[in-house]
């Protein structure tokens, strides 16, 4: 018996917000598992960092090519076999007995996420086309996917505290078994006739750079970042992006038209995307380990304590949107990456203090996701609106690709800095004691927050472990280092969208009679 339409276009749209709640939990709650990850895993820290990358990376790998898939062979086909997909690799992932095979899974569960993320706004675009219920669709869908953005970390702490760390990724089975029968029976299918070939050597190409990118930073500390090894995989990652470059400038339809940025709205916004991803986001991996090993809170505290960082996006994006009507983009985004960077301020300055604790980092989480919360929105409303109606889908794509690009590249580059900042810390707390290759390991024993084992005793340090002061002292200076990067690098990227974003005054001076052509 058939549906009609108003029923099935509500089935439809519960199918897509469950599935945007699966994708955004698997970004926001598994960070605040992590360290619990570290002990029964017996993974290090690096592992720890390429569980949330293999996500990301894998994500990105797919965007484009599912879009295109999509489009020739039918958008509910593919936004079923991502889901099936979504549901095995989170099977095997909570099943997975040790870290380098949670983090195949998990690379197979952000290729499952990444193609059902691209597929639900395509869905939902063909579906609700009336403006009324297509405006109520894409709102409901937006609210979805921040509650679980906003309270993924209390939602993962909390399965932990009531059953195990394997239901944060067994949760989204009997979910996405949901799921799939409410799209089976509410999502029509579309095609696009006019769909273009898959770009295989545009989606290989930067897939090698952006993987060979985050691996030279993540395991040049064990390879020696001048070693031939690491210079030959930054090598690769370098040329696999020029090819990427040359790739898509000679192609007739590329799936990265790089003429968009000639657009200074897009580009301006373009710089919002990556500021956001440069501290916030990929901060969010690290404040548990804080919260936890940095002020020895249990996993529920920990992630009660994220909530006040990751909540204001949810409340602050209607604030964003009148003060778009009233100051434009060019002011926003700029103004939303200073907010961000000034909320790492202050939790650098919080965690500076003798007495540091939760509240001492209150201000400064508030201030940082009220500033992701100013600026998330607006820079996606500009990337599709500054182009024309047929290039939005491919805008789209680079908006999303700048995001998580520069979120794999930034959670390997933090996790650098805090472990140089706490070998930094503990080589003049120990001087002459612990040096090289000893001194590394220990950096990343304490950044990883695995406390224990290190009082357990490590091989060769029985008589020079450090102080208890000592190594919460490293600890908290290397979180600083962290968040005063992430505040500078925001602020410069909130300084460079400022100024791409004044030229266009200038433009409008000299008479140009459409954005797209100044």
């Amino acid at each position: 018996m058939a549906v009609s339409s108003v029923p099935r276009n509500r089935i439809a749209l519960a199918a897509l917000c469950l599935a945007a709640l699966m994708f955004s939990l698997e970004i926001s709650s598994v960070p605040v598992i992590l360290p619990v990850l570290e002990k029964v895993l017996h993974g290090d820290f690096k592992g720890m960092q390429w569980i949330m990358n293999a996500y990301t990376i894998a994500c990105t790998t797919v965007l484009m090519a599912t879009g295109t898939l999509a489009d020739r062979y039918g958008r509910r086909l593919v936004f079923i076999l991502s889901l099936i997909l979504f549901g095995v690799a989170s099977l095997i992932c909570g099943l997975a007995p040790s870290a380098p095979l949670l983090i195949a899974s998990r690379f197979l569960q952000g290729m499952g996420g990444g193609a059902m993320l691209i597929c639900l706004t395509a869905i939902l675009s063909h579906q609700f086309q009336a403006g009324r219920e297509r405006s109520m669709a894409f709102a409901m869908w937006g609210i979805v996917l921040g509650i679980g953005l906003g309270f993924g970390p209390i939602i993962g702490a909390v399965i932990v505290a009531l059953a195990t760390w394997q239901w944060v990724f067994l949760v989204h089975v009997p979910l996405t078994v949901l799921t799939l029968a409410l799209a089976l029976v509410g999502v029509r299918e579309s095609r696009d006739p006019q769909a273009e070939r898959l770009d295989i050597l545009g989606i290989v190409t930067l897939s090698v750079a952006v993987f060979g990118l985050a691996y030279f930073i993540t395991q040049g500390p064990d390879l020696g970042f001048t070693s031939l090894a690491a210079l030959l995989i930054l090598a690769a990652a370098a040329i696999s992006f020029l090819l990427f470059i040359l790739v898509e400038r000679m192609s007739a339809r590329p799936m990265f038209d790089f003429s968009v940025f000639r657009i200074r709205n897009f580009s301006g916004a373009i710089m919002g995307s990556i500021g956001m991803n440069f501290s916030f986001w990929p901060f969010i991996i690290y404040l548990p380990i804080y919260f936890q090993a940095g002020l020895g809170y249990d996993t529920v505290a920990a992630g009660a304590a994220l909530l006040a960082y990751t909540l204001p996006t949810l409340f602050v994006p209607p604030l964003a949107e009148r003060l778009m009507l009233r100051y434009q983009a060019r002011v926003v985004i700029p103004g939303g990456l200073f907010v961000i960077g000034l909320g790492f301020i202050l939790m650098m300055l919080g965690t500076a203090l003798d007495h540091a604790n939760w509240l001492t980092m209150l201000p400064g989480c508030i201030v940082a996701g009220s500033g992701l919360g100013l600026t998330n929105t607006p820079v996606t409303n500009t990337t599709t609106g500054s182009v024309s109606m047929h290039r939005t889908g491919m805008a789209s794509g680079i908006d999303v690709s700048a995001r998580l690009i520069t979120l794999a590249i930034n959670i390997a580059l933090m996790g650098v800095i805090l472990v140089a900042g706490v070998a930094s810390s503990l080589a003049d707390a120990l001087p002459g004691v612990i040096e090289g290759t000893q001194l590394r390991l220990l950096a990343e024993t304490i950044a990883a927050g695995n406390l224990d084992s290190l009082r357990q005793g490590m091989p060769g340090l029985s008589s020079a472990v450090p102080t208890d002061a000592a190594v919460h002292a490293a600890l908290m200076h290397g979180f600083g280092l962290v968040m005063l990067y992430g505040a500078l690098g925001v602020w410069a990227l909130a300084a460079t969208s400022f100024v791409i974003f004044g030229r266009r005054r200038h433009a409008a001076a000299l008479g140009c009679p459409m954005e797209e052509a100044c």
